[in-house]
């Protein structure tokens, strides 16, 4: 064995302090970066009483008029996941992704829907999408279940619908999952999305459209969704009618649909094939002169999506355009320090970023993945206030370099929203951000006229029934758990004060940081035993030692005989 090992295909340019640091907070000790984080988002004592009262106001105000009664925020709340109807909701969502023909889709539905109890939510929300939602899973339910008479309407209903045999029962579903969908989803296609955002547009609301779709398995692919992406900035440009990036509707791309090896170990591949596709979509963006925002995705591809975006950044042809931007995620460890870094490429690039502030998506896949690969820790906090205050840490850090960013904070906490405004004062270059079908009890006192008059920009997902429910599934993950705040906000039940409470406080008040039913990858079996330890090959700081130890190692002999 005389070659060298081949960890980096090709050599990786070299890291400035600023990368240097967003490397080290990857899995950084938890404890370590929240201490760092409280001591960024720390506000004085006045200003911490002025937004809580504003939030207490804003709560108040969407408690009182009950417009938190309808669309998704009604049906998050009655179907939470905690419930078992919630848990059999999130199993059919995730698994319909996967159903191969008609027969598996009927077992499927026998096996998640039949033994549900749909009939205690009928009439348990004053939302009527709750409840025709509620009647067509019912009925599914009801249908499945023949054995069991029943002495109501139900039964009247599932009599009449065994005669039509099963595929009466996947088009309940079917119709169910399309009533929920409608929430979700802007419009099937970009130009039906355009027409519907026409009416908020004249009440202050701007939009940012996703084209929906999962990552790319093949260059064919790819090459769709890029076709896709053309189509949908060809269309917003007209419908934006030269108002700009900032005033007008703007597009949402996913570099994981652009390229079917978008992943660390691909890194050549990506910089010389992804990249030209995005600069030519960017391209298309600025003479559109929209808006065009590089989604934030799964923690494994960040430093891989920054080569891409700092190339195409810095590509001549962009060059003067302010339309470019990207997602930050605040719910992980290298947040604040990736601000830093962007904000060192805007000056570089001598341009202006448009940076959403997140707070994230994929909480619950980054934990799973990095127990299953016996990992050294998470690249998230483990606890939702610790992400609260990265958030505002975070807003700090984008509102204070004015020349860099124009900031947009993306959020249906109230809290947060109430932070924000505190934040900036009398600036008024910035926006607010929530998802299509969310939010919108809160933002009205926002955006209407005679409140703040903020601009607020909906991210509007556009496309089909059966491209909806991979997007469907991290967003009632993301918003239906009983500590999100779009849950918490329509449950009177709960105090203002409990849910309006300063996120720094609460994190100081905790004994542990991390949180202890979240142990790290390698405590994950407890006492027992401990997990099988893996390496990060996503984690530069961990693949350069080990580079350097196999480069070592290749230059012994190495002889192999039979023991005996």
């Amino acid at each position: 064995m005389t070659n060298p090992p081949l960890i980096f295909a090709q050599p990786l340019p070299a890291a400035t302090p600023l990368r240097a640091a967003l490397r080290k907070a990857y899995r950084a000790d938890e404890t370590d970066i929240v201490d760092q984080r409280l001591a960024e988002a720390d506000l004085p004592p006045e200003t911490v009483d002025r937004i809580a009262a504003r939030a207490r106001d804003l709560v108040q105000k969407v408690r009182s008029a009950r417009l938190g009664q309808g669309g998704l925020d009604a049906f998050l709340h009655e179907y939470e996941l905690s419930s078992r109807e919630g848990v059999v909701l999130m199993c059919l969502a995730e698994a319909l992704l996967r159903i191969p023909d008609a027969e598996t889709a009927n077992l499927l539905i026998k096996d998640k829907l039949a033994d549900a109890d749909w009939r205690r939510h009928l009439g348990g929300s004053d939302s009527l999408f709750v409840n025709a939602s509620t009647w067509a899973l019912m009925l599914t339910g009801r249908v499945v279940s023949l054995d069991q008479e029943g002495q109501d309407l139900a039964g009247v209903l599932r009599r009449l619908v065994s005669r039509s045999g099963e595929p009466v029962i996947r088009q309940a579903v079917t119709q169910a999952m399309r009533i929920l969908g409608r929430q979700f989803v802007m419009g099937r296609t970009i130009d039906e999305a355009l027409e519907r955002a026409r009416a908020n547009e004249k009440r202050g609301y701007r939009y940012s459209y996703d084209m929906l779709g999962e990552s790319a398995r093949t260059m064919k692919d790819a090459e769709r969704y890029d076709r896709s992406y053309r189509a949908a900035i060809a269309a917003i440009g007209r419908a934006a009618a030269g108002r700009g990036p900032i005033e007008g509707p703007g597009i949402s791309v996913k570099l994981s649909a652009l390229h079917p090896r978008y992943e660390f170990a691909q890194r050549h591949r990506v910089m010389d094939e992804l990249v030209p596709r995005l600069v030519a979509l960017a391209q298309l963006a600025r003479d559109q002169k929209i808006g065009f925002t590089v989604d934030a995705e799964e923690a494994e591809r960040l430093d891989l999506s920054l080569d891409v975006i700092d190339a195409v950044s810095g590509d001549r042809s962009l060059a003067g355009w302010n339309g470019f931007g990207l997602a930050i995620q605040g719910y992980q460890k290298r947040a604040v320090p990736l601000v830093d870094w962007l904000a060192d490429m805007a000056r570089r690039h001598n341009r202006r970023l448009m940076v959403r502030l997140v707070k994230g998506a994929y909480w619950d896949s980054e934990i799973k993945q990095s127990q299953e690969r016996g990992l050294e820790g998470y690249p998230v906090f483990t606890r939702k206030a610790s992400t609260d205050v990265s958030y505002i840490a975070c807003a700090k850090r984008l509102l204070a370099e004015e020349a860099a960013f124009y900031p947009q904070f993306a959020t249906h906490n109230a809290h947060t929203v109430a932070a924000i405004l505190e934040l900036a004062g009398n600036r008024r270059d910035f926006e607010f951000q929530r998802l299509h079908g969310m939010g919108e009890a809160l933002y009205e006192h926002i955006v209407a006229p005679g409140a703040t008059g903020h601009p607020c920009r909906v991210y509007a997902p556009v496309g089909s029934h059966e491209d909806l429910l991979a997007y469907l599934v991290r967003r009632l993950l993301e918003n239906g758990a009983n500590t999100s705040f779009v849950n918490r906000i329509v449950d009177e039940k709960l105090p203002i004060e409990e849910i309006v409470g300063d996120p720094v406080a609460r994190v100081r008040r905790l004994s542990e940081k991390p949180h202890p039913r979240i142990p790290l990858p390698k405590d994950l079996y407890g006492a027992e035993r401990q997990n099988s330890a893996g390496i990060d090959l996503t984690d530069i700081d961990r693949l350069e030692p080990l580079a350097r130890a196999m480069q070592r190692d290749s230059a012994e002999p190495w002889h192999a005989a039979p023991l005996i």
